[in-house]
């Protein structure tokens, strides 16, 4: 069988254990917890999708991803969060990214949490590199004195820099729906600690992973970061694929299995 054509029965397998947890008192702060066959501790992967962060798309648009993740033997924690119109934005969505991953210490399940990585994509993606900066943030910042640190992230179509595309800084804006503010607005350092442009370097390993033919986040996005990110001395890579934004989530398309590959070395 191949990597792939198991995916649909080991997503039904898998959701018919998963365990979903709540990490805060507000009925978006959960998150679903897949643990595959076999002894533990299991390294962890916490999984956060995209959607330009708005409440229409949740954490189930990830689920096939986190199959095929578990079934290389990672625990998978796909975590939901507050998005822009379920109370979330700015500061809400990055406590959430940090409640939500600290609240791995305090499971009841066989994790290794000295082997903890993130996978995001598209708005998912710009929160795994966030959560990739959290030991960087300054005391009283969302997100900041992470009791779980990643040892590596992966990257999928990502927004990577909010303030490179105009258009989404405008009122009605994705940007600007999250931020609540332009950056000429902004009363406060927030597009500098939630845009991860200005968060390099990481300190931890990095794969950057699009699609040249994506027309909902350009490939440039990723190209520029990475370009940052090494100059900053970071390590990290970047893959291009000739294909479009969803393809990299798509477990039965085979750009879905650049970034499963790469963290089982983390594994």
């Amino acid at each position: 069988m191949s990597e792939t054509a198991g995916t649909l029965r080991a997503l039904l397998d898998l959701r018919r254990t998963a365990a979903e947890h709540a990490y805060g008192s507000d009925p978006e702060q959960t998150a679903e917890l897949y643990l595959p066959d076999g002894d533990g501790p299991r390294p962890v992967c916490v999984a956060l999708h995209g959607g330009f962060w708005k409440a229409r798309y949740t954490h189930r648009h990830l689920r096939p991803l986190c199959a095929l993740i578990a079934r290389r033997g990672w625990a998978v924690w796909n975590l939901e969060y507050r998005r822009v119109d379920r109370r979330g934005g700015w500061p809400a969505t990055w406590e959430d990214l940090g409640a939500g991953i600290d609240a791995l210490a305090g499971l009841d399940a066989p994790l290794d949490l000295d082997r903890v990585v993130a996978l995001g994509h598209s708005a998912g993606g710009h929160l795994a590199l966030c959560a990739a900066a959290r030991p960087g943030l300054p005391a009283g910042a969302p997100g900041a004195a992470p009791r779980v640190r990643l040892r590596a992230v992966a990257a999928l179509a990502a927004a990577s820099n909010l303030e490179a595309t105009r258009s989404f800084l405008a009122p009605g804006g994705a940007v600007h729906d999250l931020m609540g503010v332009t950056p000429e607005e902004a009363p406060d350092e927030r597009f500098a600690l939630g845009n991860p442009i200005h968060r390099i370097p990481l300190g931890i390993p990095a794969l950057l992973v699009h699609g040249t033919e994506d027309t909902t986040v350009s490939v440039r996005r990723s190209r520029e970061w990475v370009e940052a990110a090494r100059v900053a001395g970071d390590t990290v890579e970047l893959v291009e694929f000739p294909g479009e934004h969803r393809a990299v989530v798509d477990p039965r398309r085979e750009p879905a299995l650049i970034a499963p590959r790469w963290l089982d070395e983390f594994r």
